[in-house]
């Protein structure tokens, strides 16, 4: 296959010039995969779906429509997250919607490579999010335990005050919000992108429950790390305070736009 015709070809047939490039490299060798994927594609599903794979930090995940793509902005949280734990001499870390298990197996990444012993529970109310994860995990060579949860609801109560970090990336977009977005969200699973409202933000209901019920969760010295929405971070930031939370900061992502709470006593 001569690749600079096939990818004007796939450009011609209204494919983004850079994902021609990505499908190209997938399938170069099996045409048909490539027309299937193409189809796919043009059809609006988004590409991370139809590759099966997408690059976060260093590792490569699977992806489907069992869980959200894991997203740039997510790859944020991670670098704030890591800054304040890694110089600590062991780790126990609950990644709390963890879909497909981006956040936790990228932070487990990250201390296998500081050669920091790190403990990981991940939660999610997803069986079928929790098998993703579980292969995920098993394709970084990572441990971890799988609990299906909504929240804390299900979460053993043996581990109340032992964990140093709390993360999740919970919904946070409200349903108006949803409306209005892209088409290509609608391939993602709608329970892990929109939450209810509360009186404070639109889309916040579900970050609100996490953050009124997480000191219980922590080590004396443990943290929160959650990322909300763009419009959320004075409400995130007032829930924290009234949760009892006394060092309380809320972070802009790349694009300038406040993203990630954190939160410790």
């Amino acid at each position: 296959m001569d690749a600079s015709r096939a990818r004007r070809d796939l450009v011609a047939a209204g494919v983004a010039p850079h994902e021609a490039r990505w499908l190209l490299e997938e399938y170069a060798e099996d045409p048909s995969a490539l027309a299937d994927a193409v189809e796919r594609r043009l059809s609006g599903e988004p590409l991370q779906y139809v590759l099966g794979h997408w690059p976060f930090r260093t590792l490569d995940l699977v992806v489907d429509s069992r869980a959200l793509i894991p997203r740039p902005e997510t790859e944020w949280l991670i670098d704030i997250a890591w800054a304040r734990v890694h110089d600590r001499s062991t780790l126990r870390v609950l990644d709390l919607g963890c879909g497909s298990g981006a956040i936790g197996l990228a932070l487990a990444d990250e201390a296998r490579r500081a050669s920091v012993p790190l403990s990981l529970v991940a939660a999610d109310r997803s069986r079928d999010a929790l098998d993703l994860c579980a292969l995920n995990a098993a394709r970084a060579h990572l441990e971890l335990t799988l609990v299906r949860s909504t929240w804390f609801d299900d979460v053993d109560a043996a581990w109340r005050g032992t964990f140093d970090l709390v993360v999740t990336n919970p919904p946070y977009v409200s349903r108006a919000q949803w409306l209005t977005l892209a088409s290509e969200l609608a391939f993602e699973p709608v329970e892990a992108l929109v939450a209810g409202d509360t009186p404070d933000a639109e889309g916040f209901a579900d970050l609100a429950r996490i953050i009124a019920s997480v000191r219980e969760w922590l080590a004396p010295d443990g943290v929160l790390v959650a990322e909300h929405g763009a419009d959320q971070g004075g409400a995130a930031t007032r829930a924290a305070l009234e949760a009892g939370f006394t060092r309380v900061n809320d972070y802009e992502d790349l694009a300038a736009r406040p993203r990630v709470l954190v939160a410790s006593t």
